[in-house]
């Protein structure tokens, strides 16, 4: 199958032009998965809890989704998207996944980062696996690369590629993904968007880019750079990641032992 990513510069606040410079960009290009940044159509920097509800969606009937939705079925293709949601409400920093029949799921982000506690309410969603066809994915959102345990819940219900929708501003993320996917022999794509903001004060964000998607083996196939938009599209096969032998005598699954890891 063909996954793709797309690494963007979104306007804060200005939902419609995001949205729809995306759809535009998705027209031209051939691929069965999409992942997109988080927050691709809000932007980041939020500057209160009523601009979090101002700016927030429902992901039935949404702008954002609708338009997503349309798009999908158009093409053919699944998309994952990280987008503000509003739900019941709360407001979570979500990702959607959009199939050719509309709708699939929602995970709302587990690890909220910095001034997002003071905008979302932590996830609470399970991490969980979908099965698209030529593929079982899973998602997680940015920050949750830290916490390896996000990686391996979706590995051990057998997700193949993990889309990781994200705003990175620490620079570590792009190498720790090649260690998750080591460790987890799955695949990974990071959407990560580029530009700056600073609608608060002294807190002056710079996105890193970088968007990429690492192979099991914990090769780079292909990373995006650190200042432009960006398409990045590869082939993969994503059967390699249920292989899960290391030497003809390990499988990093089987090996695991379970009871001598002490959890506090």
């Amino acid at each position: 199958m063909r996954a793709a990513f797309l690494q963007t510069a979104p306007a804060f606040g200005r939902i419609e032009a995001n949205v729809e410079r995306v759809v535009e960009k998705i027209r031209s290009v051939d691929a069965e998965l999409i992942v997109l940044p988080e927050l691709f159509n809000t932007g980041y920097q939020f500057k209160s809890r009523k601009e979090a509800s101002f700016l927030a969606e429902d992901v039935h009937g949404g702008y954002t989704c609708k338009r997503l939705t349309e798009t999908t079925k158009k093409k053919k293709l699944f998309i994952v998207a990280g987008i503000a949601e509003r739900y019941r409400g709360k407001f979570y920093n979500s990702s959607v996944l959009i199939g050719p029949k509309g709708f699939v799921g929602v995970y709302r982000k587990a690890h909220l980062f910095w001034n997002e506690k003071k905008f979302f309410a932590p996830g609470n969603t399970p991490f969980k696996v979908y099965n698209i066809g030529s593929a079982r994915i899973g998602m997680m959102i940015c920050f949750d690369w830290l916490f390896p345990e996000a990686a391996r819940s979706l590995a051990l219900q057998g997700a193949d590629i993990i889309c990781h929708p994200s705003n990175l501003v620490l620079p570590f993320c792009p190498e720790a993904m090649i260690t998750r996917c080591l460790e987890n022999r799955v695949f990974a794509v990071t959407a990560n968007r580029v530009g700056t903001e600073e609608r608060i004060n002294g807190e002056r964000l710079k996105f890193i880019g970088k968007s990429e998607i690492v192979a099991p083996s914990g090769k780079i196939l292909y990373r995006a750079s650190g200042n432009k938009e960006e398409i990045g599209i590869v082939d993969i096969n994503p059967k390699e990641a249920r292989n899960k032998k290391i030497t003809p005598l390990n499988d990093i699954f089987k090996d695991r032992r379970e009871k001598s890891y002490k959890l506090l």
